[in-house]
């Protein structure tokens, strides 16, 4: 998809807000998007029973999920088990992929738990180097872009414990050392070398209770940090002779901070429904984040600071578990809102000839979410496998009002747009060994990148404000369509 010029700096200068997915599960942090870029399955680490069903888990269980994303479910657990589950995927038009293995256990009894680690390597997409004169690539630096790979490092422990009255408690923690986020080299466009560095915490504790007639209820509480340190050279090329047309480079780093705190609450009911297997769950999850950071990316061109958002997710859902197949439905109504803003560095003036002091907001970004969720599976048994098919569809609806404290202007923008997610899969017996596949494809989606319309920068004066008249990203913003092709085969063995 290309946007217009205008309508994308629009859109682009605003914030993106693309909440990591990170954690054990995505079912108790809520995804805040301003754009539908591309967000490869970066942490899609732990196996999974059900996920190609679409992701259907409201009224369905997965034995082997749901302990991670609910550290008491690891009650569940019908028996010790090791598993493996390597998983890559692949964004069309060379715009990144990555490939992960994951190793953990399962511990089953009236103690539970389990662990998991995880090494990934992140290769980088193509991405633009900025304005350099093409006839002459040799002046760009010897390490432009060329660290095409980083490796990341994941970890998962869990434990917890049976108690009287069909009570489980438990309680977890998911840590990872990160030296790539997915999509990062397209939020800055025009940069020459890009060096990421951070870590994720993911702090749960869980319980679930289950009353008379099967009815269960469940609840997390989670805390979420998520703090990643950007380095980003650019090349800037300026003319120093413009009657001999002669450039010169100079060299600039800029770091940018991404910092995302996140409390979360989720509680969860399910209940049989009759005689023919029919079940009936509801969810209801609350995010409260804070954001004491947020990039300053190249390809947005606006500073921007601190801000704060609320999320809730309202879920409910059906599934049938009877004889050879299994149907399920999920239905998820997300409304959500988000303040951002940006304060001057120094006093500054605006245009009726008052002063905002240092400190004060530049910017004020309020932005309302609507976003809405179907997903829909069915699988059936044929033999000793199980064949899977699912189709998530994701809604994206928000609001945007905005107001330019410098200018003195106020602005209204909505936009909308529809992810679509099929995937399949299947799932083996071989004795005691389970062998699962996942396939899945997110469309509707794409990267960022900015074109370069040609033009070069006059030399400065001085040096110490060269970056105030240096080409900004002016060319045209554009969002390219892609496609996430994600597959994962995983293998348990139990223990006995």
């Amino acid at each position: 998809m290309r946007m217009s010029c205008g309508h994308a700096r629009e859109l682009f200068t605003t914030i993106v807000l693309v909440a990591v997915l990170a954690g054990p599960g995505r079912a108790q942090l809520i995804s805040l998007k301003t754009v539908p870029v591309a967000a490869g399955d970066q942490f899609f680490l732990f196996p999974s029973h059900n996920q190609a069903m679409g992701g259907v888990s409201i009224a369905l269980d997965d034995h082997v999920l749901d302990p991670f994303i609910n550290p008491a479910k690891g009650g569940q657990i019908r028996q010790a088990q090791v598993f493996v589950a390597p998983v890559y995927y692949n964004v069309s038009n060379n715009a990144g992929s990555a490939g992960a293995l994951s190793a953990g256990a399962l511990f089953s009894g009236r103690f539970f738990g389990g662990g998991l680690v995880a090494l990934q390597q992140v290769k980088r997409g193509d991405a633009f180097f900025g304005p350099v004169p093409l006839w002459d690539v040799s002046v760009l630096p010897p390490n432009a872009l060329s660290e095409r790979s980083a490796t990341n490092k994941y970890g998962y422990l869990s434990f917890g414990t049976r108690l009287p009255g069909e009570l489980t408690i438990g309680a977890s923690a998911f840590v990872a050392d990160l030296n790539a986020m997915d999509g990062v080299e397209h939020l800055y466009a025009m940069a020459s070398n890009i060096d990421q560095t951070g870590d994720l915490q993911d702090i749960r504790i869980g319980l679930t209770k289950t009353f008379a007639g099967n009815r269960t209820v469940d609840a997390v509480a989670l805390f979420h940090r998520f703090d990643m340190r950007h380095d980003v050279t650019y090349v800037d090329w300026v003319v120093v002779d413009s009657m001999n047309w002669i450039w010169e480079p100079r060299t600039r780093v800029e770091t940018n901070l991404d910092k995302t705190d996140t409390w979360g609450m989720q509680v969860g009911y399910v209940q049989p429904i009759g005689r023919h297997g029919w079940r009936l769950g509801g969810t209801l999850t609350g995010n409260w984040k804070s954001h004491p950071k947020i990039p300053n990316y190249e390809i947005m061109n606006i500073p921007r600071d601190p801000g704060n958002s609320t999320a809730f997710d309202i879920g409910v859902g059906v599934a049938k578990v009877l004889g050879p197949t299994t149907f399920g439905i999920d239905i998820v109504y997300e409304p959500g809102t988000s303040d951002t803003w940006a304060e001057a560095e120094a006093a500054i003036g605006t245009v009726s000839g008052d002063t905002i002091p240092p400190g004060g907001r530049t910017i004020e970004n309020e932005f309302s979410f609507s976003n809405a969720f179907v997903n829909v599976g069915i699988a059936r048994e044929v033999g000793p496998a199980v064949l899977q098919l699912g189709l998530g569809l994701r809604a994206y609806d928000f609001e945007l009002d905005q107001w330019d404290h410098v200018e003195e202007t106020a602005r209204r923008q909505s936009e909308q747009w529809i992810e679509w997610v099929p995937s399949w899969g299947a799932r083996v017996q071989f004795g005691d060994l389970e062998l699962r596949y996942l396939g899945r494809v997110t469309t509707g989606t794409g990267r960022p990148g900015t074109a370069w319309d040609g033009a070069v920068a006059e030399r400065a004066l001085d040096f110490g404000t060269a970056n105030d008249i240096l080409l900004a990203p002016s060319g045209p913003l554009t969002l390219q369509d892609v496609t996430v092709l994600t597959h994962q085969v995983s293998l348990s063995v139990p223990l006995r």
